[in-house]
């Protein structure tokens, strides 16, 4: 164990001794001279030595004193030093983000080379499951999680709302049983996606054709996905029509490789939420993914919002 006085007062004489003035001392440091004073003397009673020959206007080193000042002013140097190389660290490294797998393939995928143009010392590690990660055992600074904002412990701040509309190829739009109105859904395969499988319940065809007044069209059969994007790569190949997320297809909506066939959309009681501990925000690279998403998302005219 290093013999230490306390190091706010090896501070205050630092400042004192180098400028040998207790006043501008006190300047440097924001405090009063009888402050500085009060603990330059604590510091000799601590050491057992006079520092300062205290004179009528003016201060001195004591020989003592004076030997030691280059020490401890290169010590304060590189400690100083190394708190720097520290906050470097914090804003630089390897940034581990959790998500779930569409929202990193259909939105967070194609905006990370402008993050990493922004902060080109941080690397992003994506780990994209269904899974929901232990940020501690997993070595997880930050997740994208979808769900209804009940992360207890945890801070969260929503991203943006989910809500669903049918999309298809627009293929579908042609051919013998072209797609005009909903009542054509009878003559195409309903494509879903499981919510269930990872515990979560959204909107299904049930419900967009009871809301859309349609009756008579079987939403029994057609292929379960309990991956949205996959259910979105099989709307894309022609296979038949998916009833997905905005912020999933917008992409595909601007391509041309998906069209929304009927303008009815509904919400979802879903919303993609941005969920870390508390204490993580502290540390200068994930405040800057965070502050850097929810500025990518607010502008982003595609997604749902509160009103």
């Amino acid at each position: 164990m290093r013999r230490l006085p306390p190091l706010k007062s090896l501070q205050f004489f630092e400042s004192a001794a180098r400028q040998l003035s207790f006043s501008k001392a006190a300047d440097e440091l924001n405090v009063t001279p009888a402050a500085v004073s009060q603990q330059i003397r604590q510091l000799e009673e601590y050491l057992g030595v006079p520092l300062f020959r205290r004179l009528t206007r003016a201060v001195e080193l004591t020989e003592e004193a004076r030997a030691a000042l280059p020490l401890i002013t290169e010590g304060f140097d590189t400690l100083a030093e190394a708190v720097e190389r520290l906050s470097a660290d914090e804003a630089s490294g390897l940034l581990t983000v959790s998500s779930a797998p569409t929202f990193a393939i259909k939105w967070l995928v194609q905006r990370l080379p402008q993050f990493s143009a922004l902060h080109p010392d941080i690397d992003v590690r994506l780990d994209a499951s269904l899974e929901t990660r232990n940020f501690t055992r997993d070595g997880i600074d930050i997740a994208i999680r979808l769900g209804q904002g009940d992360y207890p412990g945890l801070h969260s701040t929503r991203i943006f709302e989910e809500a669903v509309s049918p999309v298809c190829s627009p293929r579908l739009l042609e051919g013998p049983n072209p797609l005009r109105t909903p009542d054509d859904l009878r003559h195409h395969q309903l494509l879903h996606v499981d919510w269930g499988a990872i515990g979560l319940q959204s909107p299904d065809w049930e419900m967009w054709l009871r809301a859309s007044g349609v009756e008579g069209v079987d939403t029994r059969h057609g292929p379960r996905f309990t991956v949205e994007s996959i259910a979105i790569e099989a709307a894309i190949t022609g296979s038949g029509v998916a009833l997905i997320s905005h912020a999933a297809v917008a992409e595909d909506l601007k391509s041309g490789r998906l069209v929304k066939p009927f303008d009815l959309t509904l919400k979802t009681d879903l919303a993609y939420w941005l969920v870390c501990p508390p204490e993580q925000l502290r540390r200068a690279r994930v405040r800057a993914f965070a502050d850097w998403l929810l500025a990518e998302a607010a502008h982003d005219d595609t997604l749902t919002r509160s009103p």
